[in-house]
């Protein structure tokens, strides 16, 4: 230990701690010692201390008093309180009052010790265990690229690969990061070739060895949960990736239990036109577009391409023969979260509520065309961040707490993910070319072959195609599409920025979370 770390012992009967305090200046601290509150109230106002160390029963000013007064002079000493009482609401008070920990005498040495270095040591122990850990892990989780055989493979690789970044995001100096960084990258071109060689079996209707995609969603997984006279919740949170759902699922948790925590693969392109609408229809792209024109918005349009969700919705529901009342809400803007809100009541008479909440999708876009939001979320970490801070403060989470209290279930899930895209991969197109940076549609798509996934025959993959020649390319791993004209200025605006509409980990494994209440 370089520099001793300082602790603050306050005990009406220290002298009888004596042995105790020996033993931690062995190892290395500097022990202050006082016998009564007030003491150490003047310890604390005059001193910095890295530790204080409270009795409950000091005549005079109580342990609890004493805390009491110490949070409000410097809040961030960790407290550990320490009493002979095993009363609960001594406890609870104590805890209530935010101590560090809570130790009841008699006191052994190594008690002490363990409480100590717990407080002052734990980032850097769980630094070095999560660290050697993840070294043990990383060969193994390398082998399973090549192993892979199908998508359960690939959704158990990525959900692994996404507790470990979680997980190095807990520790102060992240020093296994690039790594990991490196390891997504070699993960993803796996799953790029994977995807390549397997997503147009999956458009089989036969195929049984198929992912759940979104076109299934509400067939396999909300409508056999809904029953008459009980209310279920569909929430779609555009844009969420699963490393998102992990980062809001301990705030949710202490409201509800997770019965089912699955992931299904949004189809391609990963986008709302296709992928979200695809999820409310049970259909595929090819089939809203032939049999439903006047809701269909093909990529000439100038039209929003999710105009229609409750008129898909409505489809589905007919051709599942699902006979039960429902609604379908969309949340863009704060008014209208709280007028979902103020519904509540009559939501809850419908066997089926769905709502769409848009904000993550928002703040993607956000950070590409806004200075603040990039430098408010820099990399993955920090966007995670912005999307739990979001969450914390949302009408949805006010939403959750009411369904909570009102004994209703929740399906948790949204239509694709995002991935932040760093190499540009150019390509020329007539005009009509769409403008998604992850994928194109067109005619005369001309493009190096390799580094991207190519679709003549949009049927195949059960793609409309505006025109007899046209076909689709799909960004792979952390490439985008650019245009050589403007070449640079382009390149420069959209690198380190969050898209969506390609072949990714994130774009594609998405989870599908089924709750109910406490």
């Amino acid at each position: 230990m370089s520099q001793k770390s300082k602790i603050l012992w306050a005990d009406d009967e220290i002298d009888l701690l004596k042995p105790h305090i020996l033993f931690l200046e062995q190892k290395g601290y500097d022990i202050t010692t006082v016998n009564s509150g007030v003491d150490a109230i003047e310890e604390v106002e005059s001193h910095n201390f890295d530790v204080i160390f409270l009795d409950e029963m000091m005549p005079g000013m109580t342990g609890l008093e004493t805390l009491q007064q110490i949070k409000q002079i410097k809040p961030q000493i960790p407290v550990v309180m320490i009493t002979k009482s095993e009363e609960e609401h001594i406890m609870n008070d104590a805890i209530g009052g935010k101590i560090a920990d809570y130790l009841i005498k008699p006191l052994n040495p190594s008690q002490i010790w363990l409480s100590v270095k717990k407080i002052l040591q734990n980032k850097q122990l769980i630094e070095e265990k999560t660290t050697l850990n993840y070294q043990q892990e990383f060969m193994q989780i390398s082998m399973a690229f090549g192993d892979a055989v199908d998508h359960e493979d690939w959704a158990s690789i990525y959900k692994k690969l996404i507790y470990w970044e979680l997980q190095i995001d807990d520790t102060e100096n992240k020093s296994m990061q690039e790594v990991l960084e490196t390891q997504k990258v070699e993960a993803n071109s796996s799953f790029a070739r994977f995807v390549k060689e397997n997503y147009l079996d999956w458009m089989e209707e036969r195929n049984q060895e198929k992912p759940l995609l979104s076109n299934q969603v509400m067939k396999k997984k909300v409508f056999p949960k809904l029953k008459e006279g009980k209310p279920l919740f569909f929430i779609v949170i555009d844009n969420l990736r699963y490393d998102q759902w992990e980062e809001i699922e301990p705030l949710i948790s202490p409201y509800f239990n997770i019965q089912e925590k699955e992931t299904y693969f949004s189809i391609l392109p990963t986008t709302t036109a296709f992928a979200r609408n695809a999820l409310f229809s049970g259909m595929m792209p090819s089939d809203m577009a032939r049999f439903y024109p006047n809701l269909w918005e093909d990529e000439d349009s100038d039209e929003g391409k999710n105009n229609f969700e409750q008129d898909w919705l409505k489809i589905n529901l007919e051709k599942n023969r699902i006979p039960y009342r429902f609604s379908y809400s969309k949340i863009i803007q704060t008014q209208q979260g709280k007028a979902v809100l103020d519904q509540f009541h009559s939501m809850m008479q419908n066997e089926l509520n769905v709502l769409v909440y848009n904000f993550v999708d928002m703040v993607s876009h956000a950070r590409t065309d806004m200075k603040m939001i990039r430098e408010l979320a820099p990399d993955e970490s920090a966007y995670r961040s912005l999307t739990k801070s979001w969450f914390e403060h949302s009408s949805l989470f006010d939403l959750l707490k009411k369904i909570h209290q009102s004994d209703a279930e929740v399906i948790i899930t949204t239509d694709h993910g995002t991935k932040r895209v760093n190499k540009p991969y150019r390509i020329i197109g007539d005009k009509n070319v769409t403008t998604n940076l992850r994928y194109k549609q067109g005619r005369n798509l001309n493009f190096e072959p390799g580094k991207v996934f190519e679709i003549r025959k949009p049927e195949e993959a059960k793609l409309p195609k505006l025109n007899v020649s046209s076909s689709y390319v799909f960004a792979v791993e952390d490439y985008f599409f650019a245009y050589p004209n403007n070449y640079n200025y382009y390149v420069n605006y959209y690198k380190d920025t969050f898209q969506h509409g390609g072949v990714s980990l994130e774009e594609m494994i998405v989870p599908i979370v089924y709750l109910t209440s406490k």
